[in-house]
């Protein structure tokens, strides 16, 4: 199993387009043994430290396996909506792990 977490930075005022290409993207995520276990998105009372931005949103993604993941990403109708994506997201780091 592999765990993303995944920090997501908004171009701003384009939350809606963003939160378009989310309600395309986060379903599709099961066709491919994959889970959205966490979905937040922080505000500066939440942050207890801090040494970079603030992100919009964070996701704990996992998939059982990295070709689940490869997959979901190579998936055709959340390709149709990476116009989106582009759209409304500055930047992202994503961050690969396992659970120990």
């Amino acid at each position: 199993m592999i765990h993303l977490t995944q920090l997501i930075y908004i171009k701003e005022g384009q939350e809606a387009i963003f939160n378009e290409f989310e309600s395309v993207a986060i379903p599709i995520i099961s066709k491919y043994n994959g889970r959205l276990v966490l979905r937040v998105r922080p505000n500066k009372n939440s942050l207890i430290e801090a040494k970079i931005e603030q992100p919009y949103e964070i996701h704990l993604v996992e998939f059982d396996t990295e070709e689940d993941f490869e997959n979901f990403k190579k998936d055709e109708e959340r390709k149709q909506f990476l116009h989106l994506k582009e759209q409304a997201i500055q930047t992202s780091i994503l961050i690969k792990g396992e659970k120990l």
